[in-house]
């Protein structure tokens, strides 16, 4: 392409406005700079962008985590505080106490297990969410920059196409010859050209505002998402692992006092909650990323099509 012919996306808004027609006016020489590759630069650089926030897949990274969550939802309810209800004296003197307490200890081990994998996965997602927010808003932020201005790209040009249409009606009123009137004919068409022309920047507007919002709802859900992780999981981790550990540690000992299960049970209660809505949000943020994944792919289809 000609240096010439990226005159109009070079030109800003600004700069178009200041152009003023001349009588007579044909609009010929510039729809031939300008009608066929509008907005090129703005369009170049949000395919650039979209391609980023393509390649920053947070599928990626949060689909493990909600694995994760659902293996500690299926596994918290396999321990059975039952085992350790009935430690009277003949549970003692035929071991039962003994080999109840150890399937206990079995139990409450498995499940810590899955436990300490998702708490080591939820530590590595806010390192790497931590790296990639600022970078992520930057982008979102350049996104919004060039959709306003092949926004004012669109109304100047809409602009320019009344005058040029006007000024035609004129022309093609008083055009006495053929030559004049086959004049008129072609300056009509390459009028159709920034029709289309628009009409693709148009498309690529909608597109782009449409997945500046999906990415907005998509990063304020994984914020809470992670805040959720990071403390409320987190905390209800810990109190769990503290209080049935001590739990499990003495349960195979018949010598032990009767055992408290009240305190446990209730973190144990508290730990199954707080799990299951973290993978019920956790879910919801997967199927956000899915409709942000989708609006970006729709952005790079529209781009593509209007830099071809």
């Amino acid at each position: 392409m000609a240096t010439s012919d990226r005159t109009a996306s070079l030109m800003t808004p600004a700069k178009l406005a200041q152009v003023k027609p001349k009588a007579p006016v044909s609009p010929a020489a510039w729809l031939d700079q300008m009608a066929a590759d509008a907005g090129h630069v703005h369009v170049s650089r949000l395919a650039e962008l979209c391609r980023e926030l393509l390649g920053q897949d947070r599928l990626r990274d949060i689909a493990p985590a909600g694995a994760k969550l659902v293996a500690l939802a299926e596994a918290l309810p396999g321990l059975d505080f039952g085992l350790l209800q009935s430690r009277g004296w003949w549970a003692r003197a035929t071991g039962r106490s003994k080999s109840s307490g150890a399937e206990f200890a079995a139990q409450f081990e498995r499940i810590e297990e899955v436990s300490r994998s998702l708490a080591a996965h939820v530590q590595a997602l806010q390192k790497k969410q931590q790296d990639r927010a600022m970078v992520s808003e930057l982008t979102l932020v350049e996104i919004e920059v060039e959709v306003r201005a092949i926004e004012k790209i669109i109304d100047q040009g809409a602009r320019w196409l009344q005058d040029m249409r006007n000024q035609l009606k004129a022309r093609e009123a008083s055009a006495s010859d053929a030559a004049s009137q086959q004049a008129v004919q072609d300056d009509t068409l390459r009028c159709e050209i920034l029709v289309a022309r628009l009409k693709m920047l148009r498309a690529v507007s909608s597109a782009a505002q449409h997945a500046h919002q999906q990415a907005q709802a998509a990063a304020a859900r994984r914020a809470a998402v992670l805040q959720l992780l990071q403390q409320a999981v987190a905390t209800n981790l810990k109190s769990w692992q503290a209080r049935v550990s001590a739990l499990a540690g003495v349960a195979g000992d018949n010598d032990a006092p009767a055992l408290s299960l009240e305190g446990p049970m209730e973190s144990h209660r508290e730990l199954q909650l707080c799990i299951k809505q973290a993978t019920a949000d956790c879910g919801q943020l997967q199927s956000q990323e899915k409709a942000l994944a989708e609006s970006l792919a729709e952005l790079d289809t529209q781009v593509q099509a209007a830099r071809s």
